[in-house]
């Protein structure tokens, strides 16, 4: 990956082999990217290796082969410590389940992250924490213990999560698996609309074709192989 690849996130010949109890070879030469402001959904039969893939993605599995990019970066092979800078830096995530600390309130679960990262005072993350709730239009819920709240407004507060640091890539597993399907669709048109307004990139693991249909492209998965790969409709 050159200065000049078009590329946010790369993954160039990714293999993962799991050596117990037997040796299983799960993902096989795994090639593919992903542009800025690009929505990219993965999907394939259970078991197929997606979540297995976003792992190796999220920089949260170093066990594999091959090479993964991300902002011009070659992330493979860099200590556990740089990872976890790189990963809370510039990749957030959104889950089946939002995993938000039910007795903190929920600006401060969204302030977590940027916490974590330290480049911020604390009056800087909260603003900027508030402004996140403001933009997914739940503002109003701040200072509402996080148990207190519903479950499409605890998806919301984890997209706000998610962007806290203002990441270069969202990548969700099953964000509207745990939703119905109202609620499935608000989640969808946030994350549609963040991708146009912000040039946010995202890649989202999904068995719901609904979902995937209204993404960018799907990458189709099977057997540890990607299926198919549709050319991104950018220049």
């Amino acid at each position: 990956m050159t200065e000049t690849s078009p590329y946010i996130l790369e993954a160039r010949g990714i293999n993962k082999y799991f050596r117990e109890p037997v040796d299983f070879h799960v993902l096989k030469d795994i090639s593919f990217g992903i542009r800025q402001g690009e929505f990219v959904s993965i999907m394939g039969k259970s078991g197929c290796g997606k979540s297995t893939l976003l792992y190796i993605l999220s920089t949260m599995d170093t066990d594999y082969d091959g090479e993964l990019w991300l902002n011009n970066q070659l992330v493979s092979g860099q200590s556990n410590k740089a990872l976890s800078v790189i990963r809370n830096r510039h990749i957030g995530f959104v889950f089946q389940f939002h995993y938000l600390l039910p007795e903190f309130s929920v600006i401060e679960n969204v302030m977590l992250p940027a916490k974590k990262l330290g480049i911020k005072s604390q009056s800087e993350i909260k603003k900027d924490a508030l402004e996140k709730l403001e933009l997914l239009d739940i503002g109003y819920l701040a200072n509402q213990r996080a148990n207190r709240i519903s479950g499409g407004e605890k998806q919301r507060v984890a997209i706000a999560r998610a962007l806290i640091n203002e990441p270069s890539i969202i990548m969700g597993d099953e964000p509207t698996g745990n939703l119905d399907s109202k609620n499935s669709e608000n989640v969808f048109d946030i994350l549609k609309q963040l991708s146009i307004d912000k040039q946010l990139s995202l890649l989202v693991v999904t068995h719901d074709l609904d979902f995937a249909n209204k993404t960018d492209r799907i990458i189709e998965m099977a057997d540890g192989r990607i299926k198919s790969v549709p050319h991104p409709e950018f220049s």
